[in-house]
């Protein structure tokens, strides 16, 4: 098999609802990685009934579960046929930004007519469908991410709790680690260290020393780890585009202020463009600081907050927990790729299917209510 599949090749694999609009087959309509030759062993953290800790199984488990047929079709594909995996889901992106930009479609041209409250309505349910299935793919395209460097995914820690121990194992932290610049993994390894107390350079004995930590308070770090992992990918993207500006300027390819009028400009800019990535954040004003910890579509922040309850579960538990420190660094390194990969998954769907920019709080409750 050629290292990278045609389209047609892949979309001979897909059913017909996938091929129905491909007219000639998708030759040239989407622009995807290669494809590695290799064999494919899913690793996936489950837990049975008796153990004390989390073994890898061979299914794709992961916490969440998937609502839509996008995302189960999308998994068995992962699961049955790896290599057309990503052929797979920028089909279903394209299939769902069609569908949608229909039934808008529609709905502009019945305005006025008897028919516009159907239309409007139809439009309404298929924005709702859309999201649902788009969440699931980004989920897939996440989940795809992690096998990639064959790492499981945590499952319910319910799964993984026997006689008040939660153990969770293996612990993958060099893969885990693996996917960050040395920049930024200097800096995870101090939010370890001080979200779960164990000390950056620990020995062998001290990762595998217990401690207690209460499940709502493991949560809340899970959730901000995820984010931290967001804030990074963004910040650091954003560091290596101001470095390169700069390498322009200084070699006199770009002419006057490197950056926007937002920003420093000028030699001092491009002085500290060069820092290490932790002072360069730490010149963050409040408002760079906000947009970049902050998920910027309303799918990307649905994403989290439903990763996080199928983790924890929905019960806000004041539970106290016996794990060990390796446990919880294995929980913390696996919360901030989760929001890594968000970043990328983020960037990549939007290339096909618009998402929906994340509001602030008080217009997310309006529109609630």
């Amino acid at each position: 098999m050629d290292t990278c599949l045609s389209n047609q090749a892949a979309l001979s694999f897909l059913p017909s609802r996938l091929r129905r609009q491909s007219g000639d087959g998708g030759g040239g309509v989407f622009s995807l990685p290669s494809m590695r030759k290799v064999q494919y062993r899913s690793m996936v953290v489950v837990a049975t009934a008796g153990q004390s800790r989390c073994e890898p199984g061979s299914s794709l488990n992961a916490p969440l579960e998937l609502r839509s047929a996008q995302g189960r079709f999308l998994r068995s594909v992962l699961l049955n046929k790896r290599q057309l995996f990503h052929y797979a889901a920028a089909d279903e992106l394209k299939q769902l930004a069609d569908e949608r930009e229909a039934a808008l479609a529609r709905m502009a041209l019945s305005s006025g007519s008897d028919e516009a409250s159907l239309h409007r309505r139809i439009a309404h349910l298929k924005e709702r469908y859309c999201k649902t299935a788009v969440q699931d793919i980004m989920y897939m395209l996440i989940f795809y991410k992690y096998s990639e460097i064959r790492v499981p995914l945590a499952p319910k820690l319910s799964r993984c709790i026997y006689n008040g121990r939660l153990e969770i194992w293996p612990t993958k932290d060099w893969e885990l680690e693996s996917i960050h610049t040395c920049d930024a993994l200097e800096l995870i390894k101090e939010h370890v260290s001080a979200v779960i107390g164990l000390r950056v350079n620990a020995c062998v004995t001290d990762n595998w020393a217990t401690t207690q930590i209460q499940k709502l308070h493991l949560r809340n770090v899970y959730d901000a780890s995820i984010l931290y992992g967001y804030f990074l990918k963004s910040a650091s993207l954003r560091h290596q585009l101001e470095c390169s500006l700069s390498d322009l300027h200084g070699s006199g390819y770009l002419k006057g202020p490197v950056f926007g009028s937002s920003f420093t400009t000028g030699t001092s800019q491009i002085s500290s463009a060069k820092e290490q990535l932790r002072h360069y954040i730490t010149g963050f004003d409040a408002e760079t600081l906000r947009r970049c910890a902050r998920p910027r579509t309303e799918e990307a922040r649905n994403l989290i907050e439903k990763q996080s309850l199928a983790l924890f579960g929905a019960e806000e538990s004041d539970e106290t927990i016996v794990t060990s420190y390796s446990s919880l660094k294995r929980l913390v390194l696996e919360a901030v790729a989760f929001g890594t990969f968000l970043w990328d998954t983020e960037l990549y769907v939007e290339g096909t299917y618009k998402l929906k920019e994340n509001g602030n709080a008080e217009e997310q409750e309006n529109r609630s209510i």
